[in-house]
């Protein structure tokens, strides 16, 4: 059996995770990298993606690190010229980066943290977007996934106004990008994750619930399965976006999330 990205190039950006476990652009990139990808694992902080590839290579795969900031338009052409002078191509484009923000609504919250969640939420994925689609519009192919939140459909019960404003404006986005693109050959998607169990959750929700033993019980109990996501639910269904078994899915967004949304009045 061929595998699913076979000779695909698939950039992944924050591959790295933000502490011990598995993160959704870890397990990301090590899943593109199992179906025979090679693997641009993009992220800030270098030693974080170096230690995503290390698994990658120790498995026999493919893995090339880039440390590039996603919200700066220099770094992010950068990383895409040392791409295509590699590779020749890039063939995926996976826009995982992202942050939760200050919590609290419109009063509460700053105006330089809103500014900065649209920065690394939204602008970044135009970003990337606005460098490397001439490669796949010139290929007339690629797949560009981006993570966007299930805050950006439903009030989840935890006040980021920023967040769900921001993961709201990656859908749009997503889909402006995907129609404008149809014809020639490139899709856009959008994943959307609900109670996702990673080490980002872990460092930037606790404050919401008051510790992380509380923030587990409340979140594994608000899910229909009883039970979070893990990062390898979300690597999955990106999987499945990225290679060409979606050919014909484009515009729209994969709903990660047990249920959650389907439900009616339960929140986190």
């Amino acid at each position: 059996m061929v595998a699913r990205l076979e000779n695909k190039v698939a950039i992944v950006t924050g591959a790295g995770s933000v502490g011990p476990g598995w993160g959704n652009g870890k397990a990301t990139a090590v899943l593109f990298a199992r179906e025979g990808a090679h693997v641009i694992a993009a992220d800030r902080e270098a030693r974080a993606a170096e230690e995503t590839a290390k698994i990658i290579v120790d498995e026999g795969g493919h893995c090339t690190v880039v440390e590039v900031d996603v919200t700066n338009r220099d770094s992010v052409a950068k990383m895409t010229d040392a791409v295509l002078y590699a590779h020749g191509c890039i063939d995926v484009l996976h826009n995982n980066v992202g942050i939760t923000g200050q919590l609290g609504g419109p009063v509460d919250i700053s105006e330089a943290d809103w500014d900065q969640t649209f920065t690394v939420n939204v602008k970044s994925m135009y970003l990337t977007c606005s460098a490397i689609l001439p490669a796949m519009l010139k290929a007339e192919s690629g797949s560009i996934v981006n993570v966007s939140s299930v805050a950006a459909i439903r009030y989840t019960g935890i006040p980021y106004a920023s967040y769900a404003a921001s993961k709201a404006a990656v859908l749009q986005f997503t889909q402006s990008v995907a129609l404008q693109y149809a014809a020639k050959g490139i899709r856009c998607n959008a994943l959307l994750p609900g109670l996702i169990d990673t080490p980002m959750v872990r460092a930037h929700l606790t404050e919401h619930y008051g510790g992380v033993g509380e923030m587990l019980d409340r979140r594994n109990s608000a899910s229909p399965t009883g039970r979070m996501g893990d990062a390898w639910d979300v690597a999955y269904a990106a999987l499945y976006l990225a290679s060409n078994e979606a050919k014909y899915v484009n515009g729209t967004y994969l709903v990660v999330d047990g249920g959650l949304t389907a439900g009616i009045g339960q929140h986190t």
